[in-house]
């Protein structure tokens, strides 16, 4: 094996990304308005939800009620008529509707239990599913402040003291912006890597390298290292310009040593990435392998949900798939500050990884070559 054959396929795999323009729009949108887009539409809590109200009372506590609904949670409401409520509903211009019914503060001074009646557009799933709940919490809240004459709090037997650390704001944009990051490390290697192999294939160039003095180790290491910076340059772009400057993210930890999770993540993605275009061989099939393989990656890696919450038996399976280690390492640099002392057990797991994959790969691709 020759250092220099492995650098100068390389560069070749890198003037050929550049002369494709499919691939530089998707690493750019991959790392920009992606990252951008999945941050800022993450967050699953109320926020500003269209409500309107009906107040067939004109009374002090209705008042108080319509007051009481305000930004971020909910926009200024709205007061509509009984003939006007069921249109706007029908027109998905408002997502609630109160409707508060004549003689409201009257029954509730007299002690009886008067109902209100609350319209929920539920084909917004996400906000009705949620959103009844905090109108329910504003509403009896007023009306008991109402009730007692003064604005307070009913002392609970035990009071706890939160204290959020890593995310004081508990604001869950900040946790989409990292795990689209690393979506988008694992994806583009390898996609990247795939397509570069299928390209050789489809292009006729193939047959030119095994016409050189190149070994397949060279061939397949060109691939790795040429691709594999791309990607590792584009994170490290994305985390200082969108993570942080977009989108206002706080680092916590070292970025020399969050990236240098990530090369070694990004050697066992595109193995996986290598094979895959090995077994497939065309860019449909490939594309189809892809799917099979990005999906249960992303899913029980432990970034969207905590491996905790999976059962055991997946918990164990996905001890195997670098993603796994590469999202604990990545939470805990970034979001805690830890440093290699404590991070050291998943740089080892994705060296262990990749080295097993890239056995395998080798010699698939051999057998390919062939």
């Amino acid at each position: 094996m020759r250092i220099a054959n492995i650098i100068q396929l390389g560069i070749k795999e890198l003037w050929g990304l550049a002369r494709d323009p499919v691939m530089l729009i998707l690493i750019a949108y991959s790392f920009t308005l992606s990252i951008y887009t999945a941050s800022k539409a993450l967050p699953e809590s109320l926020n500003n939800a269209a409500i309107a109200v009906v107040d067939e009372d004109q009374s002090p506590v209705s008042s108080r009620i319509v007051t009481a609904f305000y930004p971020p949670y909910f926009v200024p409401p709205k007061l509509v008529t009984q003939l006007e409520m069921d249109r706007r509903m029908d027109s998905g211009l408002d997502t609630f509707v109160l409707d508060i019914p004549p003689d409201f503060q009257r029954d509730l001074l007299a002690g009886r239990s008067p109902a209100i009646q609350l319209n929920v557009d539920a084909t917004r799933m996400t906000q009705a599913f949620t959103g009844g709940n905090y109108v329910q919490s504003i509403v009896s809240g007023q009306v008991s402040e109402f009730l007692d004459g003064y604005r307070g709090e009913n002392a609970p037997p035990v009071d706890l003291v939160l204290r959020s650390r890593f995310n004081p704001e508990l604001n869950k944009g900040w946790f989409g912006a990292i795990n689209e990051v690393i979506s988008a490390v694992t994806m583009l290697s390898i996609i990247l890597t795939g397509a570069a192999l299928i390209r050789e294939r489809e292009h006729g160039t193939i047959e030119h390298l095994l016409a050189m003095p190149v070994t397949p180790v060279e061939i397949m290491l060109s691939k790795i290292w040429s691709m594999g910076l791309v990607v590792l340059v584009a994170t490290a772009i994305s985390i200082v310009v969108v993570v942080q400057g977009a989108l206002h993210v706080p680092v916590q930890g070292s970025l020399a040593l969050f990236l240098l999770g990530a090369a070694l993540q990004l050697f066992a993605t595109t193995c996986i990435g290598i094979s895959l275009a090995v077994i497939g061989g065309t860019m449909p099939q490939f594309g189809l392998l892809l799917i099979l393989v990005l999906l249960p990656l992303d899913v029980l890696c432990g970034g969207m949900t905590p491996r905790e919450s999976m059962p055991e038996i997946i918990q164990t399976i996905m001890l195997i798939a670098p993603n796994t280690h590469f999202v604990i390492l990545a939470q805990a640099v970034l979001f805690r500050g830890a440093g290699l002392s404590v991070v050291w057990p998943q740089l080892l797991a994705l060296l262990t990884i990749g080295s097993v994959l890239f056995a395998f790969s080798l010699q698939r691709f051999r057998k390919f070559l062939r």
